[in-house]
Parts: structure tokens; C-alpha cells; sequence
């Protein structure tokens, strides 16, 4: 009997220490960071759990599952959208939230992500609709402001904050974007056009212009190069005519002179006829002056052929 006592009570302490050990477990909750609990008493909202540590009622208090007080994204499947001009085009969205108030979002709607997939599917219908595709298409910031608007005062109440809402992707009918492809080739084409019609009229442009300019500088350049050679030419003649003067050379060495320069004038392979001067019989006078009274004759009967042969 005794045996039998002993084995009942350890029994009773073992069942005893298991039950203390299910109520600590019970009693003692930790909440991690940027979670959020709601405790239940005998059913009914008692309180919201910060994160740590706490302690619960057994059997009396029960916590809901944690809630993630994190910003969340949910992206949704694409949903179909009829435009102003009656095409269909399929709308992507992706929705960036936050649960602000954890008893709004427990009591207050029962699946909130779906609620805002919803929401968000029936707003974008509603404000693309009233737009036509190419509005829909370049019009992404101003939908995406009406969309946030729209859901942030609609699930205010849920105890939910939406912060943006973006489209992913409008894809139009492929009729549609072949239409789009087809026109937009096209504009490609006709800018590619105008482009290299302005390129070849700029260039047009240039080379008549630079073409103006080099000659305009050739003609200055050899105006100037022209004007250099004469003055180079003058003040030679006038270095020549100087030295001359201040030699002062007589008749005999002006003849001289003289006539060593007729030879050049007959210079060229063009020279097919050779006019004598008739300064040439005032030379031959002045070296027949020099040498005697018979050769100054024969310059001036020289000079007086010369003189005849001249005259037509």
C-alpha cells in the first residue's frame, strides 16, 4: 500500500510540475521587434503588445497571431482595364503599405492584403478609364498619385497607411503594339530624314562658305603679294637709280650700259620680232663721240635708220 501511495503522489507532482510549466509557457511572451501582438480577455480586445517582454493571464488572455508593422510590398497579377477609346489594356501594380494601428487591422477588416488588392484593382479601373491609351501610357505619375490618394483614405480606417502605389507595366493589345511599333519606326525614319537633309544643307553651307573665305583670302593674299613685289621692285629702282647718281657716271658708260641690255630684251623662245629702240642710235653716238669723229656718224646714220624703219 505504501508502494502504491508513493507511486500516486509522484504521479500528482509530476502532472503538477508539467501544468506549472504550461502555464509559464503561457503566461511569459516575448515580442520581437517591429511586431505587434493583441491580447483577447475571455474573448473580447484587452490590449496591443509592444515589443519585449510580458506576461498573460493562463487560460483567460489569449494572443492573436504577431502582426508585421514592417512596410510591406505586394505586388499584383495583372488586371485588365478597359481605356476611354474602348481597348483593353493589362495593368501591373505594386502597392507599398504599412500597418499603423494593429487592433484597426485585426477588427476592422478581415484580410486586408486582399482588401487592398481590391481596392487597387477597382480605383485603377475607375481613373484609367476615364483616359484614353495614349493618356494611359505617359500618364504613370499622375495615375499613381490618384491610386495613393484613393487608397490611403480608404484603408485609414483599416488601420493601414499606404505609402505608393506604382505601375509595373501597361501593356496595350499586340494589334495595338504592332500599330504603336509601325508609327513610331516611322517617326524614326522621317527624323532620320530631316536630319541628314539639315546635315547635308550645314554642310552645303560650310563648304560654300569656306570656299567664299579662301578665295577671298587668296585674292588678298596675292593683292598683297602684289603690292610687295612692287615695292620691292621700287625701292630696287630706286637703290639703282641712286647708286647712279651718286656714281655720276658719264655718256660713255650709260652707252655702254645701254647697249648690254638690248641682248636681253631678245630673250624667250615667243620673240619672233625685234624692234630696235631708237635710243639705240644715241648710244652708238655716244661711243662713237668717245672713240672718234667717224663712228659718231655711223651712230647717226644708224639712228636715222632705225628712226625710218619704225615708222609704218
Amino acid at each position: 500500500m505504501e508502494n502504491a501511495g508513493g507511486t500516486a503522489l509522484a504521479i500528482v507532482l509530476v502532472v503538477l510540475i508539467v501544468f506549472v510549466i504550461i502555464v509559464l509557457v503561457r503566461s511569459v511572451r516575448i515580442i520581437p521587434q517591429a511586431r505587434a501582438g493583441v491580447v483577447e480577455r475571455l474573448g473580447k480586445y484587452q490590449r496591443t503588445l509592444n515589443p519585449g517582454l510580458t506576461i498573460l493571464i493562463p487560460f483567460v488572455d489569449r494572443l492573436l497571431p504577431l502582426l508585421d508593422l514592417r512596410e510591406q510590398v505586394v505586388s499584383f497579377p495583372p488586371q485588365p482595364v478597359i481605356t476611354e477609346d474602348n481597348l483593353v489594356v493589362s495593368i501591373d501594380t505594386v502597392v507599398y503599405f504599412q500597418v499603423t494601428d494593429p487592433r484597426a487591422a485585426t477588427y476592422e477588416i478581415a484580410n486586408y492584403i486582399q482588401a487592398v488588392e481590391q481596392l487597387t484593382t477597382t480605383t485603377l479601373r475607375n481613373v484609367v478609364g476615364g483616359l484614353n491609351l495614349e493618356e494611359a501610357l505617359t500618364s504613370r505619375d499622375q495615375i499613381n498619385g490618384q491610386l495613393r490618394g484613393v487608397l490611403d483614405e480608404a484603408t485609414g480606417r483599416w488601420g493601414i497607411r499606404v505609402s505608393r502605389v506604382e505601375l509595373k507595366a501597361i501593356d496595350p493589345p499586340h494589334s495595338i503594339q504592332d500599330s504603336m511599333e509601325k508609327q513610331m519606326r516611322a517617326e524614326r525614319d522621317r527624323r532620320a530624314a530631316i536630319l541628314t537633309a539639315e546635315g547635308t544643307k550645314q554642310s552645303a553651307i560650310l563648304t560654300a562658305e569656306g570656299q567664299r573665305q579662301a578665295s577671298i583670302l587668296a585674292a588678298e593674299g596675292e593683292a598683297k603679294a602684289a603690292i610687295l613685289r612692287a615695292d620691292g621692285e621700287s625701292q630696287a629702282i630706286q637703290k639703282v637709280f641712286d647708286a647712279i647718281h651718286k656714281g655720276n657716271p658719264d655718256q660713255k658708260l650709260l652707252a655702254y650700259q645701254y647697249l648690254q641690255t638690248l641682248p636681253k630684251l631678245a630673250e624667250g623662245s615667243a620673240n619672233k620680232l625685234w624692234i630696235i629702240p631708237s635710243e639705240v642710235g644715241e648710244a652708238l653716238k655716244g661711243i662713237g663721240n668717245a672713240l672718234g669723229g667717224t663712228n659718231g656718224e655711223a651712230g647717226t646714220l644708224f639712228q636715222d635708220a632705225s628712226t625710218e624703219r619704225t615708222q609704218p
